[in-house]
């Protein structure tokens, strides 16, 4: 899994590669957080998964996890390419109900 941050202003775009799973979600949380510490503006997190076709229970709790991060300090979630295996897990899941989707990065960063 390749996990790639990019911060513009007090946004913070996460682009993940493969699969959000019970293996590859303890690094997604350390990294994400990692840049949540650094940069304390963060105000909106991106997930930008178009790359990502699967995301099990483990994935799923490190989202919410930071979304819960982010909320208590006033931010808010949000994905970008989001493939409908992957759309239909965030329904099942509840997520959809804490998170908005975009269709491309420049729409969530205008949101």
């Amino acid at each position: 899994m390749l996990i790639e941050t990019e911060r513009i202003g007090p946004n913070l775009i996460v682009r993940v590669d493969g699969e959000l799973d019970l293996v590859t979600s303890p690094l997604f949380r350390e990294k994400v957080e990692n840049k949540l510490n650094q940069y304390e503006i963060i105000k909106h997190l991106i997930l930008d998964l178009k790359k990502v076709n699967f995301i099990d229970s483990s994935g799923l709790g490190a989202i919410l996890g930071r979304f819960k991060r982010l909320s208590q300090q006033g931010g808010r979630l949000s994905a970008v390419n989001v493939s409908p295996q992957v759309r239909r897990i965030f329904e099942l899941s509840g997520l959809l109900k804490i998170m908005e989707i975009y269709n491309d990065r420049q729409q969530a960063l205008n949101s």
